[in-house]
């Protein structure tokens, strides 16, 4: 049993679910992804802490999904909105802000020429994608299988468990290849010789770092079969370095990709890349023009400011040294009170300090939902809200000392499910499900079923 109230939110969550579609606006936000009758709605937030319906306070991580780096009601990124507010937010014509934000992007990505704005990276990964095609006059897209998401598209839908809808014509132009394995990138471009557009990876992910010569490598190989490279900064972009991770590993890209922290959770992304491709969808093209990015709402004030703000706070400040710093102290503080209570194999803290996630296994150390069911459970009563323990550089000593104390606190029942076997005895309701899952199963069968299978898509993906 839980020692705090979620009964307010439960009932707005069960509302929820009669109006929105899975009762969220983003999979890895489902309440199925909380322990069950333990799935907060939350009210608003200062710094690194946010609070509920039920008057709860919690620390949280995931931080919207990795998009907020500064910190929730940042100061210098409230105001700058506020100050374009008053003038209008949209007009039919671009507006000097957008030249401004044009400028303040690429002095931070050299590598680029020109950029695109948009609303979030689904459209971009998908954008360079159409780009790469017109480009390249090819139509099979190279993916990165080991990486959890790129898009909400049909193109990227269609790998996913969880595809109904996505017609198989689309599904069969994906080819696959594994990070850190060039023999298979080697292996998938020659068996596609000349039909292959692009090339689309993360350069790093929170848990998988290159290994000497990997992306040089992606890089030639790309080069040889007059491939598109293409990086998806989404994530890597202002948490691994402003410039993103082409900027720490010094290897460039044809085009990449942006979103999440650009705003500080305001909804802006980017296309950027050289100029020989974006202008495919300009005016100056002697080709076929592309239709590259046209929305309404791509180059609204609010978001242009947001961004310029950030940019100005990563400028004066050095967020990504706090969180890899905070990150840091974090992981050895709770992978130490794991390793004290003698559980640090099936507990433990993982990947970059600045992007950290858990990982909970069973006793055979085989990744498990309901152990992980039963952590979420224990730190949530504790006063830690995050399915990650992504982070900000507004967490402070005392945040992180309370998660580590939270951490703690869990172990008891974490041994206990660890000894029986049994770690669905220690918690109410069925486990938490894989964000991407095919289907609701009834919940006496889902209990039993997705304790015991490991999720194809990690459940920290968004």
């Amino acid at each position: 049993m839980t020692g705090i109230s979620f009964d307010r939110s439960t009932a707005l969550q069960d509302r929820l679910h009669q109006l929105v579609p899975g009762g969220a606006h983003t999979f890895a936000k489902g309440s199925d992804q909380y322990p069950e009758g333990m799935a907060p709605v939350l009210v608003g937030g200062s710094g690194a802490r946010v609070r509920d319906v039920d008057g709860n306070e919690f620390v949280e991580y995931g931080m919207g999904m990795r998009a907020v780096t500064l910190g929730h009601g940042y100061a210098p990124v409230v105001e700058a909105v506020r100050e374009v507010l008053a003038g209008g937010v949209s007009f039919t014509r671009p507006t000097e802000l957008e030249l401004a934000a044009a400028e303040d992007f690429l002095a931070l990505v050299p590598g680029a020429d020109m950029v695109k704005f948009c609303k979030n990276a689904s459209d971009a990964t998908s954008t360079a994608i159409r780009l790469a095609r017109a480009a390249t006059g090819r139509e099979l897209v190279g993916l990165c299988h080991d990486q959890p998401y790129f898009s909400s598209q049909d193109w990227f839908v269609g790998t996913l468990p969880i595809n109904t809808g996505v017609p198989a014509a689309v599904r069969s132009l994906v080819r696959t290849f594994g990070y850190n394995d060039l023999e298979s990138l080697r292996r998938m471009l020659e068996e596609n010789d000349g039909a292959v557009a692009c090339v689309m990876l993360e350069a790093a992910s929170a848990l998988a770092e290159p290994e000497p010569g990997f992306l040089e490598g992606v890089r030639a190989l790309c080069d040889a079969h007059g491939t598109v490279l293409v990086f998806d900064e989404t994530i890597t972009g202002f948490r691994w370095a402003a410039g993103g991770a082409q900027s720490v590993y010094g290897i460039t890209p044809d085009l990449s990709t942006w979103g999440k922290a650009m705003g500080n959770g305001f909804p802006i992304a980017a296309l950027a890349g050289r100029r020989d491709l974006m202008e495919l969808g300009g005016l100056n093209t002697d080709r076929e023009r592309v239709f590259l990015l046209s929305s309404t709402h791509g180059a609204e004030t609010a978001s242009l400011a947001a961004f310029r703000a950030v940019v100005r706070a990563y400028a004066e400040t050095d967020p990504v040294a706090t969180m890899e710093r905070q990150g840091r102290l974090l992981a050895d503080g709770v992978n130490a009170v794991a390793a004290e209570a003698g559980i640090g194999e099936y507990l433990s803290v993982i990947g970059r300090s600045s992007c950290l996630v858990f990982r909970t296994a069973d006793a055979t150390g085989v990744p498990s939902q309901a152990m992980r069911t039963l952590y979420l459970s224990e730190i949530l009563q504790r006063g830690v809200l995050g399915q990650s323990y992504v982070i900000s550089a507004a967490h402070t000593d005392a945040d992180v000392e309370q998660t580590v104390e939270a951490a703690r606190g869990a172990t008891a029942a974490y041994r206990k499910a660890l000894e029986t076997g049994r770690p669905e005895d220690l918690f109410a309701g069925r486990p938490v499900a894989p964000a991407h899952r095919l289907h609701a199963a009834p919940r006496r069968l889902a209990a039993r079923a997705e304790s015991a299978v490991r999720p194809i898509r990690s459940s920290w993906s968004e």
